[in-house]
């Protein structure tokens, strides 16, 4: 990878790792459901603009928004504001991985390699000592259980990725932009019959510097600009050298909520975080592992 590059995928580890600060900001202004609905609904307006309609069917635009866009971010955002520290999201949230591989086997009917099952055992132990940690933290198991559930549901939207991909329909920023029109209505919905309209309105003329920044951030900068230089790495380096990037987002999320949040992560949680890295990375590399020490023997 090229130096210019390396800058730009330094640049989204630090957008996506520093989302989740920008997100704890954004809910002490807006309630989970106002800031996704108005979330998807700043960059399906915008982006609509700069980005062709997709190839891709109605129902498969409306699979991918469902659980990509509404499930992982109703849950995470309720994840947030039920007591799920910003630094520990970041990391719970790449259990996404072990749900992607498990759903994958599941709906798709793809084979398991070993070290996969290694690495998702490694990663659920880690998991499990963060989710058990019973330490003076600020985490709740509501919200560990809820990030949990946006994670699967990020899972099940990569699996809709998948499919869209192999029936021949774009999978690409065209789809997040357009698609971003569909997670408004649910969110909407779900602010309404869980806030009430008063808060809903409250919400929309309450609207500070803060909570527009918030939305600006998350909207144009980690998903807009954020998915677009991702997409660019992709089309010039293969996806082995792409897709380990994202284990930098947990280490810049931990960090940042630390010096701009004050969260504090216990010990046990910090053994849990460093397990849980270890599966990713076996999970991520363990091909290319096997791969080398294969061609060494022969």
């Amino acid at each position: 990878m090229i130096r210019k590059d390396m800058f730009l995928a330094l640049i989204i580890i630090v957008a996506w790792g520093f989302n989740f600060i920008v997100m704890r900001w954004g809910l002490d202004e807006l309630t989970p459901m106002m800031l996704g609905g108005l979330r998807f609904l700043v960059i399906g307006m915008i982006g609509c603009f700069f980005f062709s309609r997709p190839n891709t069917p109605l129902f498969w635009c409306i699979g991918y928004a469902l659980s990509l866009n509404f499930g992982q971010f109703a849950f995470l955002f309720s994840a947030m504001s039920f007591g799920m520290p910003a630094g520990l999201a970041s990391l719970v949230l790449q259990s996404q991985a072990i749900f992607t591989l498990l759903f994958a086997i599941l709906m798709l009917k793809e084979t398991i390699r070993p070290y996969q099952v290694l690495a998702i055992g490694i990663a659920i132990g880690g998991l499990a000592v963060i989710g058990l940690d019973n330490e003076d933290t600020t985490m709740t198991a509501l919200g560990f259980g809820l990030t949990l559930a946006a994670g699967s549901s990020w899972a099940l939207g990569n699996i809709f990725t998948k499919v869209i991909s192999r029936k021949g329909y774009d999978a690409n920023l065209n789809l997040i932009v357009w698609s971003s029109w569909v997670p408004p209505v649910p969110f909407f919905l779900c602010a309404y019959f869980i806030d009430g309209g008063d808060v809903m309105w409250n919400n929309l003329i309450g609207l500070n510097f803060k909570s527009m920044a918030s939305l600006a951030y998350l909207s144009l900068f980690a998903t807009l600009a954020g998915y677009g230089l991702w997409s660019h790495l992709l089309s010039r380096y293969p996806a082995a050298t792409v897709a380990p990037l994202t284990l930098g987002v947990p280490v810049v999320g931990l960090t940042s909520a630390e010096i701009f949040l004050s969260e504090t992560v216990s010990m046990t949680q910090w053994v849990g975080i460093l397990v849980v890295l270890l599966g990713l990375m076996l999970n991520t590399f363990g091909g290319r592992w096997l791969k080398n020490v294969s061609q060494r023997t022969i």
